[in-house]
């Protein structure tokens, strides 16, 4: 069995869907399908019960995915250990500076552990760069939201977070349980400086042209908020100071929680990364967020 199609089947037996699988892998279907029938037939078991439906593990998918997790997590640490050997010691992560993200705060813990002799060098951006200085080289990795232009990217989606209004506390509206975009409408948003990603700027206007004050950083877009009523927007499960609300907003697209670097880097500290990145947010998910 080859690591890459473990690394297939361990897709497909997360998402249990062959189509979400295959984005995150960033291939298309046919291959992804093929790729498993062929380590069926490797193994002499079915893996997935398909059906119209989706799909689910077998007894022997259960078993496999068990030991191919097990595998992956140490060829991985095989390479992270090659590479501190040929000297790449060090990997520079971009991290927006939007609060603490209990995914971000478990990949610390876990990848401390699993590998002590990498140095991770975090570095913290403003909310006017969605990649965290990716393509100006200043980071390796960027552990941010999207969505942003990708091109010349790879993106690996690690969590998907509803989106709620911020508000002042006594808005008329922030008395209510949840908002659309249209009561939202004739309000002030915070916009981002002239040359901010296009694509970013106007997911967080609601895909609407939008007038309202500048904002660089969270705390500058929350105090729009407090002080001129600025409608601001947040993930929910982020806790706003008391006189500050947020309401969930029902037909705004999710926020996409992202891992995103350039494409074909072959730095072997950065598929280490993703990998653990993957797996620490897949449990965080598992977990009740505040």
């Amino acid at each position: 069995m080859e690591l890459r199609t473990l690394r297939y089947f361990v897709a497909v037996a997360e998402d249990l869907h062959f189509g979400r699988a295959a984005a995150r892998l960033h291939m298309s279907q046919p291959p992804l399908s093929r790729a498993i029938k062929q380590l069926e037939a490797d193994v002499g078991a079915a893996l997935f019960h398909r059906s119209a439906s989706g799909v689910t593990l077998t007894p022997a998918g259960v078993v496999l995915l068990e030991q191919a997790r097990a595998l992956l997590d140490q060829a991985d640490r095989a390479r992270v250990r090659v590479a501190a050997v040929t000297g790449a010691t060090t990997l520079t992560v971009g991290i927006l500076g939007d609060s603490t993200d209990p995914g971000a705060t478990r990949l610390a813990a876990v990848y401390r552990r699993q590998h002590p002799d990498i140095e991770i060098r975090v570095r913290e951006t403003g909310l006017t760069d969605p990649t965290c200085g990716l393509r100006a080289g200043r980071v390796d990795i960027a552990l941010t939201r999207a969505p942003f232009d990708e091109t010349g990217l790879t993106v690996q989606e690690l969590r998907v977070d509803p989106v709620g209004a911020v508000l002042r506390a006594d808005d008329p509206l922030a008395r209510r349980g949840r908002l659309e975009l249209a009561d939202l409408a004739d309000r002030s948003w915070f916009q981002f400086p002239d040359g901010t990603d296009p694509v970013w700027q106007s997911y967080w206007n609601g895909g609407e042209p939008r007038e309202g004050p500048v904002v660089r950083a969270v705390q500058e877009c929350l105090q729009a908020v407090l002080w001129n009523g600025t409608v601001g927007m947040a993930p929910l499960g982020h806790s706003p100071p008391g006189e500050l609300a947020v309401i969930p907003v029902m037909d705004m697209a999710p926020s996409r929680v992202v891992a995103a670097w350039n494409q074909g880097d072959a730095n072997p500290l950065i598929q280490s990364f993703v990998r653990t990145a993957t797996a620490a947010y897949r449990t965080s998910c598992a977990r009740p967020r505040a």
